[in-house]
């Protein structure tokens, strides 16, 4: 059985970003480093010595960043009135850490990031982030740490979709889509491809968010929130839906 972490020897402070880049690219599932405001390295301290200095040494063992949100209207989704700016919001947009460092070392890493973040980046007020239900994730980290869970695909302004032009290619992430043929609607894309291709409904993302205000200003935040808080998702199952499109009727067909 892993033991749980011990906490003491686990810290972050900031890293360049390139080196946070580097380290997503290689080793977190998404490939990818996105909006990137802090950049924290998660530090380890050894039980070696250091050869020149009175100290035990430290690993840098993962990432975890925070950006401004993706979306334009993630701050008017959250409340019912324009409180805050969106300097005032955060994205937790990755969270990489290497095995072997004992149980609950992310939800350990994210408590530590909200303590850097009162002192460093005292404006920020609000954090969200996201759990992908097409990787099997239901947020349990999120839970660990007492976010708040406001569901499920309620927040999308619109279905997104993957694509692949023959059967048997890679999956084109809809990001790639709408950079590649301009749109993401289905009747669009038929005029822009022109012949038959697959689509794929991507899942829509568990949606979690964080409070770092004082207790006063939480507790008015809590009052104005659009949405309601809903309990927390366990074993959430995601069912692929997968489409056929054939120009020529312009019908869905399994």
């Amino acid at each position: 059985m892993e033991l749980y972490v011990n906490t003491s020897k686990v810290f972050v402070r900031p890293i360049y970003k390139p080196l946070a880049r580097d380290i997503i690219e290689k080793n977190h599932y998404s490939g990818r480093l996105s909006s990137c405001r802090h950049p924290l390295g998660i530090f380890y301290k050894t039980d070696n010595q250091h050869e020149f200095f009175d100290e035990t040494e430290e690993k840098l063992i993962g990432v975890i960043a925070y950006g401004f949100p993706v979306g334009r209207r993630v701050l008017g989704s959250i409340f019912s009135e324009d409180i805050l700016e969106t300097k005032n919001i955060l994205e937790l947009t990755r969270l990489f850490v290497h095995d072997g460092y004992g149980k609950n070392i992310e939800s350990h890493v994210i408590s530590l990031s909200f303590k850097w973040l009162k002192i460093y980046a005292p404006n920020v007020k609000v954090l969200v982030s996201y759990a992908d239900p097409e990787q099997q994730h239901d947020g349990a980290i999120y839970q660990a740490t007492n976010w708040i869970y406001q569901g499920c695909g309620d927040f999308q302004l619109a279905p997104t979709y993957s694509l692949k032009l023959k059967e048997d290619d890679e999956w084109m992430h809809s990001r790639s889509v709408y950079s590649k043929f301009g749109s993401a609607d289905p009747k669009k894309l038929v005029k822009a491809i022109g012949h038959t291709f697959w689509l794929k409904k991507e899942a829509s993302k568990h949606r979690y968010i964080y409070f770092l205000g004082s207790k006063s200003e939480n507790k008015k935040f809590r009052k104005l929130m659009k949405h309601p808080e809903m309990k927390y998702p366990k074993n959430y199952k995601h069912k692929i839906e997968i489409k056929k499109i054939e120009v020529d009727d312009i019908k869905w067909e399994n």
